[in-house]
């Protein structure tokens, strides 16, 4: 059924009319939107579980101070 879908005139095709839909600077912004959410993503995939836990643990540098007065 979907054997010939990716050939290259069928993506070329598509992309004419996603150009004339969306227009060149839509489109530009849908790429960079894409690209920073892949970005993101690999960075949350990639983190440190642990990282994370020993925030948690460790106590505030600054305490608040409560007046004894």
């Amino acid at each position: 059924m979907f054997e010939g879908l990716f050939q290259p005139m069928h993506l070329i095709v598509i992309l004419v009319i996603a150009l004339l839909v969306f227009g060149p600077n839509k489109i530009s912004e849908l790429g960079k939107g894409l690209g920073q959410g892949i970005k993101n993503f690999k960075d949350a995939v990639n983190e440190d579980p642990n990282k994370n836990a020993a925030k948690k643990d460790t106590p505030p540098t600054n305490p608040p101070s409560n007046p004894t007065a």
